[in-house]
Formats: C-alpha cells, sequence, structure tokens
C-alpha cells in the first residue's frame, strides 16, 4: 500500500524543494537590490523580479493575513514563515514515506 503512495510523495516533495529555491532565489535578489549591486533598471532583473513576486507575494499575503504580527517596524518576516513551513512539509513528507515503506 505504501509503494502506491510513495511516488505522489517524492512529486510533492520536488514541489515543495523547488518553492523553496524560489522562494530563497527571491530573498537574494531582494537583498541585492536593497544593496545596490543589481540595478532594478536592467530589465531581465526587472522581468526576473516580476516572475518572483507573481509566484510568492500570493503566499506572503496569505501569512500576512493568518499572522499580522509578521510585519515588525517595517521588516517582513513573511519568507521566513514561509521557508519555515516549507522545511516543516518537506521533512513530513520525508517522515511518512519512511514509514509508508516500512
Amino acid at each position: 500500500m505504501g509503494a502506491l503512495f510513495e511516488p505522489f510523495l517524492y512529486i510533492i516533495g520536488l514541489i515543495v524543494s523547488l518553492y523553496f529555491k524560489i522562494v530563497i532565489i527571491e530573498i537574494v535578489l531582494h537583498w541585492l537590490i536593497h544593496f545596490k549591486i543589481l540595478e532594478t533598471s536592467n530589465k531581465y532583473s526587472q522581468k526576473t523580479m516580476e516572475l518572483l513576486e507573481k509566484a510568492t507575494h500570493p503566499v506572503y499575503d496569505k501569512i500576512k493575513e493568518k499572522f499580522p504580527a509578521v510585519v515588525f517596524n517595517g521588516f517582513d518576516f513573511s519568507p521566513f514563515v514561509l521557508l519555515l513551513l516549507l522545511l516543516f512539509i518537506s521533512r513530513l513528507l520525508f517522515v511518512l514515506s519512511q514509514f509508508l515503506l516500512s
């Protein structure tokens, strides 16, 4: 029975891992823009940031809606909350797949 669910857990794990990497890339690009290492006038960086924001900001908005305390003194902690949540989901999927296969 566990072997039937294992491919589904693997695919969900891949999606979670990919989204984790997207969030990390967006955080790093925001820091690079903030510290003036990357210029926003570059059309490639603008398109990349637009794409990443379309992928991440709806989830950030949901986190801010559920936990209004994630914005503290103008600093938004929602990406870090999302990363912790993705790590938790990834670990849960791993434990669940190990449990189902044994």
